[in-house]
């Protein structure tokens, strides 16, 4: 006997606010597909290792070599992003706003706070993959959490493996929100993720009661769904990923849609505020939280490359030079052809002419009026080397990303001070869009992780910091000892160009220091310190330092020459 069709709507039995948020999900979603499809043919086109892959292959080429410019452009920003974000150990400092937390002891307790935590919990590691999407999609999204993880061993001892904030990166193709909104704080924003039941019941194990009881529900849907055959009203209950409601919950995933913001409840008839809520197989609220941040908005971050008027979702240094890619790709593969064709041209036959083989040395028997001609293409199409050139030239331009940061000179005799300016100037769109990530992104990350470690932090701790004697100390703290007015502040891309500068003009005025008449008046010992500094290595400097080491050294000689003449006498002795 046919099963009858089941039910979806009926079979659920939904919660209103699940929907509501499941329809937000869905409607953010569309809105952004053709932004997806633009994104993808993007990725194809970097990571292509032949035009098969790409666009380019609909062209009637026999060629499809690919030439990866576009890939040159991505390696290139990628590994200038990373080097001006991040150009040494100590790359952040903490900025007090009052008289107590502005204290030496402070200062050194807060930052060596943030530094321990950034350094175990892999951040450059994860900003590392941030920086991808920065460059691949125009976008990056990160949140922050706080981790308490410990491996239990064979006799139940619970060991630490990390407790405190770090930075989680949330994928482009996982969060949605108002792309209309004023702003990206403002905005309601939902993340999905695919969790499998077994993730799901750990989470459920040291819930509420009522989290527990979903849980037993949608176990029950799943075995009421597996034995159907055809169900109706289904698509919206349909997750991305899954061809139907039955592979969806015939599978062992579930879908979690997580939602910060401001909703209103049709089902209560209340504006909820500032929430953080779970919605499981778009139908189920699994947790309606308030969002825990002292912050007073969702812990959830963007920065977008070059930003849309009117519009959230930003464009990458990237998007603008796909087209120019087809372009490289089809004088490539045109040229290749040509040159095929020249040295196996196509021939013309005319009137009778025997079978023959098309080989070196070969013969041709015709008749009286036959003839054998080869079809030779014009060789201009072999000029394309000169246009593929220019096109790569302006790609790596527009991309702000000049042929200097490569370490490739442009031509023309310069003096040191020319050559100076002029990567100044060449890397300008560059030093612009890496402040940006710096001061959108990545400093409100820190202090989002340093915000999480004062709430959280329940017991002490143990930090590694630098004493006046510049000696590495494990010293003991608690929540008390990093709670402060100020923040944290990232000062790597910044002061990138800056303190290159700078060096560069420290070292010019030495030479002005060799004339007495200037010298005198020119400070050794600022000078040093300031080097120091801008070095990023401050432990280089103390103040009359040298004078010490030397005396030291020369303590060390007579010392030795003490003990050397000693040796001697007992040796002559010992001799007599």
């Amino acid at each position: 006997m046919k099963q009858p069709p089941l039910d979806v709507e009926h079979l659920l039995d939904s919660h209103a606010l699940a929907t509501d948020i499941a329809s937000s999900w869905q409607e953010w979603h569309s809105l952004r597909n053709s932004w997806i499809e633009e994104k993808k043919e993007l990725r194809n086109y970097v990571y292509a290792t032949d035009t098969r892959t790409t666009s380019v292959s609909k062209l009637p080429w026999s060629n499809s070599t690919t030439t990866p410019k576009l890939c040159q452009i991505y390696d290139n920003l990628k590994a200038n992003y990373t080097a001006a974000l991040f150009p040494q150990r100590r790359w952040m400092r903490w900025e007090g706003d009052d008289v107590s937390s502005a204290q030496p002891n402070k200062v050194k307790v807060v930052q060596g706070y943030m530094e321990n935590k950034v350094r175990q919990s892999k951040f450059e590691h994860t900003a590392d993959t941030l920086i991808d999407d920065f460059i691949l999609s125009g976008n990056c999204f990160a949140t922050v959490e706080y981790a308490r993880e410990y491996n239990e061993m064979p006799d139940g001892e619970m060991v630490k493996k990390y407790v405190g904030p770090r930075m989680l990166r949330i994928s482009p193709y996982d969060i949605v929100f108002n792309p209309a909104a004023a702003t990206f704080e403002n905005t309601p924003k939902i993340i999905r993720a695919i969790v499998t039941l077994g993730e799901l019941a750990r989470d459920v194990e040291n819930g509420d009661d009522a989290a527990r009881q979903v849980f037993d529900r949608i176990m029950h849907n799943r075995q009421e769904v597996s034995g159907t055959t055809s169900t109706e009203k289904d698509d919206g209950y349909i997750a991305d990923g899954f061809s139907s409601l039955q592979h969806y919950y015939g599978s062992s995933y579930v879908e979690v849609l997580t939602f910060y913001g401001d909703i209103y409840d049709t089902d209560a008839g209340v504006l909820r505020q500032n929430r953080k809520i779970t919605v499981v197989d778009r139908a189920y609220v699994l947790k309606d939280e308030p969002i825990a941040s002292w912050l007073g908005n969702a812990p959830i971050f963007h920065a977008g490359w070059r930003n849309r008027p009117d519009n959230l979702y930003a464009m990458g240094p990237l998007d603008n030079l796909v087209g120019m890619q087809y372009r490289i790709d089809h004088l490539e593969n045109l040229k290749a052809d040509v040159f095929d064709q020249i040295a196996l041209p196509m021939l013309k036959i005319r009137g009778d002419v025997e079978d023959f083989e098309y080989s070196p040395g070969g013969r041709i028997i015709m008749g009286e009026e036959g003839d054998v001609a080869s079809l030779v293409p014009d060789a201009t199409a072999l000029n394309a080397d000169f246009q593929i050139q220019t096109i790569e030239n302006k790609m790596e331009e527009m991309a702000g990303a000049p042929r200097q940061a490569m370490g490739i000179r442009t031509p023309g005799e310069k003096t040191a001070f020319e050559v100076q300016s002029l990567e100044n100037a060449a890397g300008r769109i560059f030093q612009h869009k890496a402040a940006k990530i710096e001061a959108e992104f990545f400093e409100p990350v820190l202090n989002a992780m340093l915000e999480s470690g004062r709430r959280n932090l329940d017991e002490a701790d143990v930090i590694k910091v630098m004493d006046e004697e510049l000696s590495v100390l494990f010293k003991t703290i608690t929540k008390d000892d990093i709670v402060a007015q100020g923040r944290i502040v990232p000062v790597g891309a910044r002061h990138f160009a800056e303190r290159a500068q700078r060096v560069q003009n420290i070292n010019q005025m030495q030479q002005f220091k060799q004339d007495p008449s200037v010298g005198v008046h020119m400070s050794g010992k600022k000078i040093a310190e300031i080097l120091a500094q801008e070095l990023g290595e401050d432990e280089l400097y103390g103040e009359n330092i040298a004078v010490q080491e030397q005396l030291d050294t020369q303590r060390a000689a007579q010392d030795a020459e003490a003990d050397n003449q000693e040796e001697l006498a007992v040796a002559a002795e010992e001799g007599l």
